[in-house]
């Protein structure tokens, strides 16, 4: 069996060591260049490559193709192998046959590392053998190679999820839905929403979806759909005889004839979002049959996730905040919502087709300043001018961070919550909230 990888990264490489280990004859090819470290490995285990080209004669007799969630469907060298007939298929889709681990997938377009994170913190913290992968950590395909865990934490995309024929997770989890990569999608909503619920198509009536019952997508797709798994939904709003709530300030949570409640004082977690995506979390680990007190402990003590609302210094009474991870509106808006200081806003970069409006309430009520740090800020400009007192475009990160300490005062809150893809002026987001981080510390 020839197995064919596109992609030399994580999920391209932990592919190609499984499959080599499988018995397959692998080949990794790459349109860009592969990282040396990842070279290395490659070399090291006998696995032949290619990069900055795909030679077809290498890549259309194949028996399967592994395609990294990076390269669009429509890409030259991917539909030739979709008119061939050769499945192209995501990295999930591939390692799941070789383990028996319990597979717990979480999808969404916000919140899903949080959710990934803070499940994989409460199943550790049980003493449970858990691996953490998908979109984050090590690749999937990789862990299994090492054969090391009894159960995996997935943070599955729709590109992944995309990939995917009879993969299916025990327990699958969708967070919310809110237009993003919609550029990928033909531009319609309706293909992207397809896209976050093929985490459950293959589900049977012994597994569990756990989903947000306020989100109107959510909402809208199960009056056409349906699934045969057994639904726990979760709400700020409303109240379930099976399934996860807010009342009183407690967080209750009621599965299999099971109850849990925690203060939700006590949950390290700060903003609506965050209760939703403890309330995801601590259903998984009522499922798993964790101890009551050690939910408790662990949502108490969870660090949370760097770029993602995190706290970077106290400077002269002033707060800055890192949400470099907010790459779309509905992320910022999230941000936003949780500040509860008068606020300097540093928002921009690629434009992933965004609809500012919806910030607009947010905004009149609590951002006294904007800062655009990207190369075309025109929509953000169009739609904010009138709305702000101060409105200032830079270039790069340092001016943006030192124009923010001028405009702000005691008490304010400095956030850096984009709400774009960050490709015009830094490697990735990860990058550009390091260089944010830096900026700061050297105020």
């Amino acid at each position: 069996m020839r197995l064919v990888i596109l992609g030399g990264g994580e999920s391209g490489v932990g592919t190609a060591i499984l499959g080599k280990q499988k018995g397959y004859e692998v080949f990794v090819s790459d349109f860009g260049k592969i990282k040396g470290n990842y070279k290395e490995i490659l070399i090291i285990n006998g696995i032949a490559w290619e990069e900055e080209k795909h030679t077809e004669d290498f890549i259309l007799n194949a028996d399967v193709v592994m395609k990294s969630p990076g390269i669009p469907d429509k890409s030259p060298i991917v539909k030739k192998l979709l008119e061939k007939g050769i499945a192209v298929i995501s990295e999930i889709e591939f390692a799941a046959p070789f383990t028996d681990a319990t597979i717990i997938g979480i999808t969404g377009s916000n919140g899903k590392t949080t959710t990934t994170m803070l499940t994989h913190h409460l199943l550790k913290s049980a003493g449970l053998n858990v691996g953490l992968g998908g979109n984050i950590g090590k690749s999937f395909a990789w862990q299994i190679a090492d054969n090391k865990y009894d159960s995996y934490v997935l943070e599955l995309s729709s590109f992944q999820l995309d990939g995917i024929v009879d993969f299916k997770p025990h327990i699958a989890i969708i967070t919310n839905i809110s237009p993003d990569h919609l550029d990928r999608y033909d531009y319609k909503y309706e293909n992207y929403i397809d896209a976050k619920f093929r985490i459950t198509m293959n589900q049977t009536e012994d597994d569990y979806l756990i989903y947000d019952a306020d989100d109107e997508a959510i909402n809208e797709w199960f009056k056409t759909h349906t699934t045969k798994a057994k639904l726990i939904p979760f709400s700020l709003t409303k109240i379930f005889s099976e399934g996860a709530y807010i009342k009183n300030n407690k967080m209750e949570i009621k599965i299999n004839r099971e109850e849990f409640t925690m203060d939700t004082e006590h949950i390290a977690l700060e903003g609506k979002h965050n209760m939703k995506n403890a309330m995801a979390a601590t259903s998984v680990a009522k499922l798993m049959q964790i101890r009551k007190a050690t939910i408790r402990e662990s949502l108490s003590n969870f660090q949370g996730v760097e770029h993602r609302l995190e706290k970077v210094l106290k400077i002269q009474n002033v707060q800055y905040i890192n949400d470099s991870k907010a790459t779309n509106v509905n992320a910022t808006f999230f941000a936003l919502d949780s500040m509860n200081t008068p606020t300097v806003w540093i928002v921009g970069g690629v434009d992933k087709g965004n609809d500012y409006n919806e910030l607009m309430s947010l905004v009149r009520e609590k951002v006294k300043a904007i800062i655009c740090l990207g190369v075309d800020n025109k929509k953000i400009i169009d739609v904010f001018g009138n709305v702000v007192d101060m409105m200032i475009e830079v270039s790069n990160m340092d001016d943006a961070v030192r124009m923010a300490q001028r405009l702000s005062e005691k008490g304010d809150t400095v956030l850096l919550s984009p709400a774009c893809a960050s490709f015009d002026l830094f490697e990735n987001y990860e990058d550009r909230g390091n260089q944010f981080k830096q900026a700061v510390k050297n105020l």
